[in-house]
């Protein structure tokens, strides 16, 4: 394990020393990919040097252990021991979650998009109370959103949204909310009283770049066309909206949120790309789903994930059992301890199937 961490901390030193030179600015994209490596390199390679000078604490302790005669000082190194001992296990385990390869998706932005599934207009008020919770989990982390596409609901709600996230790590903690979303509660409309179920489906598809994908524009077949919305706004008087299939694949976007129609191209093109990479990305997603009990961000659409019972004040995530009374919190936007306990239930996995 020891000749593996050095091996880490010397690829470290090296990235370290080409970042200063002042002629690999020249080279943007290189530049790019070994910030980004030493960015991700740094947390492990802090936690070796951690768990280096505690060994050599150990070891040293262990020779005045060998050649020290006086009992009250023996005593305190042998307590020293012992809580070091507890360290190097802790150092240990930390370093294992630490060497489990990233997915290299997880620093990416992500796309968001919420649609309402069963239960009429329940379920589209479910999907707009959704897209509030995440609103507010994404103003928590300090990230950034822009509404692509919204189809409102007249019950209120959304029939279905899709926006942008953008920030640090977004993919990595976002993947998890992909699924089916259950809701049990009386809809306001229910004049008896009764507990209705209700669902929404939630995917989060990691931001295609550039270098994802190639799309040849022959292959394209750009539509326009009257937006709709409210009668006698200005974006249904001119052929704003901008529709685009991608013909090898039948792979569709759509976008109409501005009356600019070349900003609406700009949008369909971006979650286009999106949707064309997440295609490829879900089939490997799939492999992986094939070994994981409890297919943890795995983009499964059509796995019901989360239960929220707003009668009993609880939410139940279904991949891992877990199950909070702090329902209020939680759709307000207080969702970073389930995502937390996800990756742990992750983490736990990758390192069975791989063996660290």
């Amino acid at each position: 394990m020891l000749d593996k961490l050095e091996a880490i901390v010397i690829r470290y030193k090296d990235i370290e020393q080409q970042l200063s030179d002042p002629a690999l600015t020249a080279d943007l994209q290189r530049f790019t990919q070994l910030s980004k490596e030493y960015k991700d390199l740094d947390p492990l390679v802090k936690t070796i040097e951690q768990y280096k000078a505690l060994l050599a604490q150990i070891e040293e302790n262990k020779q005045i252990l060998k050649t020290e005669t006086d009992n009250e000082l023996r005593e305190m190194v042998k307590v020293d021991l012992e809580e070091s001992d507890e360290r190097k296990k802790n150092l240990e385990e930390e370093l294992k979650i630490l060497l489990i390869p990233k997915d290299p998706e997880d620093s990416k932005n992500a796309i968001v998009e919420i649609r309402a599934g069963t239960g009429g207009d329940e379920a589209a008020i479910f999907a707009g109370d959704l897209f509030r919770m995440y609103k507010r989990y994404i103003e928590t982390k300090n990230w950034q959103m822009e509404i692509l596409s919204e189809n409102e609901s007249s019950a209120g709600g959304f029939k279905e949204i899709s926006f942008e996230v953008s920030g640090d790590n977004v993919y990595g903690d976002l993947k998890y909310e992909s699924g089916v979303h259950r809701v049990q509660r009386v809809p306001e409309t229910e004049a008896k009283g009764r507990v209705h179920t209700s669902a929404a489906t939630v995917a989060v598809l990691p931001e295609a770049e550039e270098v994802d994908v190639q799309i040849n524009p022959a292959d394209l077949r750009i539509d326009t066309y009257r937006a709709s919305g409210a009668g006698g706004q200005h974006v249904n008087k001119t052929e704003s909206a901008i529709r685009i299939t991608h013909i090898p694949t039948g792979i569709v976007a759509e976008s109409q949120q501005s009356r600019n129609q070349h900003k609406n191209r700009e949008i369909a093109m971006k979650m286009l790309s999106t949707r064309i990479y997440e295609a490829e990305y879900s089939k490997h997603m799939a492999e992986i789903a094939q070994h994981r009990k409890t297919l943890v961000s795995t983009g499964d659409r059509s796995a019901k994930i989360r239960t929220y019972n707003f009668p009993q004040g609880r939410m139940t995530d279904h991949r891992i059992g877990l199950t909070l009374y702090n329902l209020d919190a939680f759709v307000n936007g207080d969702i970073q301890e389930v995502i937390d306990a996800l990756k742990v239930a992750e983490n736990a996995e990758k390192l069975k199937e791989g063996g660290i």
